[in-house]
C-alpha cells in the first residue's frame, strides 16, 4: 500500500470505480450511488468541458425516463424531453423536432425532391440538442449528491487486477485506490484497453470516416436560404438536426438557439468525410472547411456570417473497436469500448442502454459479492451488438451517399429502426410501471439479437442485413445502386410486418415521414387487427406508456410542450 495505514486503505476501498465523468460515468455513478454502491469516479479532465454527441433521439429520451424510474433517480427524468431539459438542467440546450437530410451533388444545383425528414411526433415529445458541457456537469453533480466520490484532474497510469480480490488503480500523483470492479467509460485511450491489449487491429468496422468539428456563432437557418424555398418537408429544418449529405460524407448542423427561450447563440457544426475519398492532409481544419464550402456553395450560404468560437478539432479515422469488453472484475463501456460515427445520434442511446444493463448487475454484485465475469456476459454481447448494428447502418449510409436513390432507401432502414427501438423502450417502461417486475428487462435480454433496436423481430434484423449486403455489392460493383434501392423498397413493402402501412412507407416517393395524430390512431388500429401478436401487444403498451409519461410530466411541470 506504499506506506498507507490500514484506516486509509479501508477508506480508499470502493465497490466500483468508474473511469470517466462524462455522460456515461455521471449517469452510472448516480444510479449506483443512489442504490447504495460505494462508487468513485476518476477523470483526467475537469468540468465544464466541450463534448460532441449533442443530439437525442426518442430512444435516448425514453431510456432516460426508464432508468430514472427503474433506479429511482428522478433527476434523470428531465432528460426525457426538451422542456424538462431546458428548465431543470440547462437553458443552453436547443430543441429537436426532426431529423433532416438534404442531399447535394457537387457542381450541381440541389434537387428539391432529394430531401428526407423524420419528424418527432409532437404529441409524444420534443427531443433536445444537448449543450454537453452543461448536461455532463449536471449528471456528474447528481452522482455526487447521491454520495459518489470523485477525483477530477486525476490520470490513472496503472491498473492491477486480481480476479479474486479486485483492482488496484494508481494515478500519476501517486494516489492509490482499490475497488471490487472497474467500469472504463473513458474513451479511445482506455487504460484497460491498453493494459489488456483489447483493441482490434485493424478494427472490424466497415465504416471509414474522419471528422472536423467546432461550435460556431452566426450560422443562419437553412430554411431562409434560396435553396430551401421549394422544399416540401413537414417541419422547418432549423427546428431539428440538419444533415447535409453528399458523396463521401455528411455535415451536421445542431443549433442551440432554435426556440423562444434560447440563451445560447452557439451552433454545433461537424464535417464528416470518408478518408478514402477525402484523405487527411496537412491543411488546417478551418481551411479544409472553407475549401469544402467553396465546392458546395448552397451549403456555404448557411455559413456566410459564421465564426468558430473554439478551436477546430480534426480527427483521424474515427472507427475503433475492442476484441472483448468484459473481463475479470472490469468492463469497457461507451467510447472506451468502440466508436463508429456520430451519424444518427446513436452514441448517447447506446450509452444509456449500457447503463441500464450494467446498473442492476453492479448493484447486485455489491450486495452478494458475485463479481464473476459470467454475471456480466450479456454486457459483452450487448456492447458488441450495438457496435455491429450501428456499423452496418452507417456503412450502408456512406455507400448510399454516392447515389440518392440508394440513400433514399437506406434512410428507410434507419427510420424503421429508430421508430421500432422507441416502441421497445416505451413498452418496457409501461410494463415496468404497471408491475414493478424487473423481469421485463431480462425478457428483452433473452430475446436474442442483442444490440438490435427491435430484437424480437427477425424481419427487422433481416432488413438491416439485407441493406448492408446490397450496399457491399454496390461498393464492389456487382449490383447497380438503383437495383439495390429497389430491393430494399420491395422488402419494406412486401415483407416488413412490424410497422403499420409498410406498403406506403416503402414507396420511394414518400421521402418524409410525419407521425401525425391520425397516423398514430391508424397505427393503434393496425396493432389491434393486423399486426403479429407480439408486435401488436408491444405497440399498444408503448402507446399506453407514452400516455402515462405525458400525464406524469404534465403533473410535475415537465410536460413536453
Amino acid at each position: 500500500m506504499h506506506g498507507k495505514n490500514s484506516a486509509s486503505a479501508a477508506a480508499d476501498r470502493y465497490d466500483v470505480v468508474i473511469l470517466g465523468s462524462g455522460m456515461a460515468g455521471g449517469m452510472l455513478g448516480a444510479v449506483l450511488a443512489r442504490n447504495g454502491v460505494k462508487t468513485l469516479i476518476l477523470d483526467a479532465g475537469t468540468h465544464p468541458r466541450f463534448a460532441v454527441g449533442e443530439s437525442t433521439i426518442p430512444y435516448t429520451s425514453g431510456m432516460a425516463r426508464l432508468i430514472a424510474k427503474r433506479y429511482d433517480v428522478p433527476e434523470l427524468k428531465a432528460l426525457s424531453n426538451y422542456k424538462g431539459t431546458i428548465e431543470e438542467i440547462s437553458p443552453n440546450c436547443g430543441q429537436k423536432q426532426n431529423f433532416g437530410f438534404v442531399y447535394h451533388r457537387e457542381g450541381q444545383p440541389q434537387n428539391s425532391q432529394e430531401i428526407n425528414q423524420l419528424v418527432v411526433p409532437i404529441d409524444l415529445r420534443t427531443e433536445t440538442h444537448l449543450f454537453r458541457q452543461d448536461v455532463d456537469a449536471h449528471l456528474f453533480h447528481v452522482a455526487l449528491r447521491y454520495g459518489a466520490e470523485a477525483r477530477l484532474a486525476t490520470r490513472v497510469t496503472e491498473i492491477d487486477i486480481d480476479p479474486d480480490e479486485g483492482a488496484v488503480l494508481r494515478t500519476e500523483h501517486g494516489e492509490e485506490f482499490r475497488a471490487s470492479y472497474v467500469v472504463d467509460g473513458s474513451g479511445f485511450r482506455s487504460p484497460l484497453a491498453e493494459k489488456f491489449d483489447l483493441r482490434e487491429t485493424p478494427t472490424r468496422a466497415r465504416t471509414h470516416s474522419r471528422c472536423l468539428f467546432t461550435h460556431m456563432i452566426g450560422v443562419k437557418p437553412f430554411d431562409d436560404s434560396p435553396t430551401a424555398q421549394p422544399h416540401d418537408q413537414p417541419s422547418p429544418w432549423h427546428h431539428g438536426t440538419l444533415h447535409h449529405v453528399f458523396d463521401g460524407g455528411w455535415l451536421w448542423v445542431i443549433p442551440f438557439d432554435n426556440h423562444d427561450k434560447a440563451r445560447n447563440p452557439l451552433c454545433s457544426v461537424g464535417l464528416t468525410l470518408d478518408p478514402r475519398k477525402y484523405p487527411k492532409g496537412d491543411t488546417p481544419p478551418e481551411q479544409e472547411f472553407e475549401d469544402f464550402l467553396k465546392r458546395f456553395p448552397e451549403i456555404a450560404w448557411q455559413f456566410e456570417e459564421a465564426k468558430a468560437v473554439r478551436p477546430w478539432v480534426s480527427t483521424g479515422r474515427l472507427q475503433y473497436s475492442a476484441k472483448t469488453v468484459v473481463g475479470d472484475r472490469y468492463c469497457l463501456t461507451s467510447h472506451a469500448a468502440g466508436f463508429i460515427d456520430a451519424l444518427y445520434s446513436r452514441g448517447l442511446a447506446n450509452t444509456l442502454e449500457l447503463v441500464n444493463a450494467l446498473g442492476w448487475r453492479l448493484i447486485a454484485a455489491s450486495r452478494d459479492g458475485d463479481w464473476s465475469k459470467e454475471r456480466f456476459a450479456y454486457v459483452e454481447a450487448l456492447q458488441q451488438g450495438l457496435f455491429d448494428f450501428h456499423d452496418d447502418l452507417v456503412y450502408s449510409s456512406f455507400v448510399g451517399f454516392g447515389h440518392y436513390e440508394l440513400w433514399n432507401a437506406v434512410n428507410r432502414t434507419w427510420m424503421l429502426g429508430t421508430m421500432s427501438g422507441n416502441m421497445m423502450v416505451e413498452d418496457a417502461y409501461y410494463r415496468y410501471s404497471e408491475t414493478g417486475d424487473p423481469d421485463v428487462f431480462l425478457e428483452a435480454e433473452r430475446s436474442g439479437n442483442p444490440g438490435s433496436p427491435l430484437p424480437i423481430s427477425e424481419t427487422f434484423v433481416r432488413l438491416g442485413t439485407l441493406t448492408r449486403e446490397l450496399c457491399e455489392a454496390v461498393e464492389a460493383g456487382t449490383v447497380e445502386p438503383g437495383v439495390a434501392a429497389a430491393r430494399i423498397h420491395e422488402y419494406i413493402q412486401k415483407e416488413v410486418d412490424f410497422i403499420a402501412h409498410a406498403d406506403k412507407f416503402g414507396l420511394p416517393e414518400n421521402r418524409c415521414f410525419n407521425m401525425t395524430r391520425e397516423r398514430m390512431d391508424a397505427a393503434e388500429q393496425w396493432s389491434l387487427t393486423q399486426a403479429p401478436p407480439e408486435i401488436g401487444k408491444r405497440m399498444l403498451n408503448a402507446a399506453r406508456g407514452m400516455a402515462l409519461a405525458k400525464e406524469a410530466e404534465a403533473g410535475d411541470g415537465s410536460a413536453d410542450y
